[in-house]
C-alpha cells in the first residue's frame, strides 16, 4: 500500500542506521515527555529519559510505530487513578529507569490516542485494558513484549534499555507467531524486485503463508515483491493466526 505518512516512512529508512547513543530529545519533546513529579523526585536526583522503538498492534491495525522517548512518570487513567511507574514498582528494580508503560504514555500524547488499565496493588503495577480502540474481552488481552520476547513482570516494573524494541499487542496470548519483515527498509529502483523474509520474532523460525503486498512467503518464508512506479510505500506482513509484522518501508526511485 502506497505510505502517505512520509515522516513515518522517513523513519522507518533511517532506523536501520540509528546509532545506539541517545540523541538529545528538543525542546519541543520536553512537552510530550512530562517531568517526573515529587514521589519521583524523592527517589532519583536525576531524570532518565530513553530512546526505544515502540510499535503497538491493535486489533485490527497498528495504531503506533516509531521510535519514542519516554521516561519515569506519574501515569493516570481513568479505571485505575494516578500512580508512579517507573521500574522500582514492587521493587523490581534498585533505582528508577524507563519502562513500557511510560513508553505507552508518552506515545500516546504524541500520537493522540487514549488508553485505559486498571491498577492492581498487590503488583503495585497497571493492567493495561484499551489502547485507542481496542479494548479487552473475556478471552483477548494486551500482550507486552520487549525484543520479541514477553516480558516477565509488568510495564511499570520492566526497565527497558536504550533502542529496544518495546511492543505492545492484542490478544497477544492467542497468537501463534508475532511476524517479523526483514529488510525493515529498502531503496529498490523501479522496475525492479526486492525480495523479503517473514519469520517468528520470538523464535526466528521462518513463516511460510504469510501475505505481504499480496504475495505469499514461501517454504522459505520468502516472497519477492515488485515494484512498478516511484514513490515510498510501507507493508506489513499477516497471518490469519498470528500478530501482523513490523513495518517494511520501500523508496523506489
Amino acid at each position: 500500500m502506497l505510505c502517505h505518512n512520509h515522516a513515518v516512512c522517513l523513519i522507518g529508512l533511517l532506523i536501520a542506521g540509528l546509532a545506539n547513543s541517545l540523541p538529545q530529545p528538543s525542546s519541543d519533546l520536553a512537552d510530550v515527555v512530562p517531568r517526573t513529579f515529587e514521589a519521583l523526585e524523592a527517589r532519583s536526583e536525576s531524570i532518565i529519559e530513553q530512546f526505544v522503538n515502540l510499535r503497538i498492534e491493535g486489533e485490527t491495525s497498528t495504531f503506533y510505530e516509531a521510535p519514542i522517548i519516554s521516561g519515569p512518570r506519574n501515569i493516570t487513567t481513568a479505571s485505575g487513578g494516578t500512580h508512579l511507574c517507573d521500574g522500582t514498582n514492587l521493587m523490581a528494580n534498585p533505582k528508577p529507569g524507563n519502562t513500557p508503560t511510560d513508553a505507552l504514555d508518552a506515545a500516546s500524547k504524541v500520537a493522540g490516542f487514549t488508553y485505559d488499565g486498571t491498577f492492581d496493588t498487590e503488583f503495585d503495577d497497571f493492567f493495561i485494558t484499551r489502547i485507542s480502540t481496542s479494548t479487552e474481552t473475556s478471552t483477548m488481552f494486551w500482550g507486552l513484549l520487549v525484543n520479541y520476547q514477553f516480558t516477565p513482570v509488568g510495564g511499570c516494573q520492566f526497565e527497558t534499555q536504550t533502542g529496544d524494541h518495546v511492543l505492545w499487542a492484542f490478544d497477544a496470548f492467542n497468537k501463534v507467531y508475532f511476524l517479523k519483515v526483514e529488510p525493515e527498509a529498502a531503496v529498490v529502483k523501479v522496475g525492479r524486485s526486492l525480495t523479503v523474509t517473514v519469520t517468528d520474532g520470538m523464535t526466528g523460525v521462518v513463516v511460510p503463508g504469510a501475505e505481504i503486498d499480496g504475495v505469499t512467503t514461501n517454504a522459505a518464508g520468502m516472497a519477492t515483491l515488485k515494484f512498478t512506479k516511484v514513490g515510498v510505500f510501507q507493508f506489513k506482513a499477516t497471518r490469519s493466526d498470528s500478530l501482523r509484522s513490523n513495518a517494511l518501508t520501500v523508496a523506489v526511485v
